[in-house]
């Protein structure tokens, strides 16, 4: 697997090890070479269990978050899955390697033009587009899955209306110091959610996000 494959095998055993079960999320994990998605000056950390930054003052998730996310979410091969916050690309590449049909919303023009020419040179047929994730990407859906990479203040209706039947959303909820994971599946009569304690993302941004609360 080339470059720094022994690093990333060690990352995958200490993801295993902090309770990382799904083993379709690992495999895809150690595919994705995620030296390629971070910064020239971070590369010799890109498989250090840690978030770090990338450019707009944005960051590449901690992979324990990115395998824990995408654990929650538990996507199928062949679910359409829209993502919240491109950023590097990292986690729609994983969604890709899953074998999902990855739609991802970027609101920094720069940032959605660096990880769709990323993805694209990596072979990844993942759907990009800038814009405002919050009010979601109405054109595909509904969606088997939505996953936010950033923190809410509250569920943004428009993500809820464009998830189907049975889909999972997982989203960041709370202030702008902690948030919990929130885990909303959509049901014929409303929502069921589930709650976990612990994270702490950079703000979801957008007209049902956070601009529209401060």
């Amino acid at each position: 697997m080339g470059r720094f494959e022994d690093e990333r095998r060690e990352l995958i055993g200490s993801l295993r090890d902090k309770g990382i079960t799904d083993e379709k999320t690992l495999d895809a994990m150690m595919r994705v070479e995620r030296h390629l998605f971070v910064m020239d000056a971070f590369v010799n950390r890109a498989y250090e269990d840690t978030a770090l930054p990338i450019s707009k003052s944005q960051t590449i998730s901690q992979p324990y978050t990115v395998a824990f996310m995408t654990q929650l979410l538990a996507p199928k091969a062949s679910d359409k899955v829209l993502e919240i916050g491109t950023g590097s690309g990292y986690q729609a590449a994983i969604l890709a390697e899953l074998g999902c049909r990855v739609f991802t919303i970027e609101r920094h023009y720069e940032l959605h033009l660096q990880a769709r020419n990323l993805l694209e040179r990596l072979g990844y047929r993942v759907a990009t587009r800038s814009g405002d994730g919050t009010v979601g990407w109405s054109e595909f859906a509904p969606y088997d899955g939505v996953l936010v990479t950033a923190a809410a203040p509250d569920v943004p209706p428009a993500l809820l209306q464009q998830l189907a039947i049975g889909g999972r959303l997982v989203i960041p909820i709370g202030d702008l110091d902690t948030q919990q994971l929130h885990v909303v599946t959509k049901l014929e009569d409303g929502v069921a959610t589930k709650m976990i304690n612990g994270f702490k993302f950079v703000p979801l941004i957008g007209k049902q996000g956070w601009n529209s609360k401060l």
